[in-house]
């Protein structure tokens, strides 16, 4: 009975995830332009950022590599 029970309130919240997800793409649909530019800039900003942190590590590890290839 516990597993009929249990099975019932997460069929009831996968309803409720159905529902929430149909009104965001409703949402999208009727021409709601500026959903999701935040996003959007969240994501260009990471990448940027990732890439500054890809050149800075290249740059430590190159200088670090040369140094130690002067060691005796």
């Amino acid at each position: 009975m516990r597993t009929l029970a249990y099975c019932h309130s997460l069929a009831l919240r996968f309803e409720d995830y159905l529902a929430a997800q149909w009104r965001v793409v409703a949402g999208a649909v009727k021409g709601d332009s500026e959903r999701g530019s935040v996003t959007i800039e969240q994501v260009i900003w990471a990448v940027a950022i990732i890439g500054i942190v890809a050149i800075v590590v290249t740059a430590i590890t190159n200088y670090v590599t040369a140094q130690a290839g002067k060691i005796k």
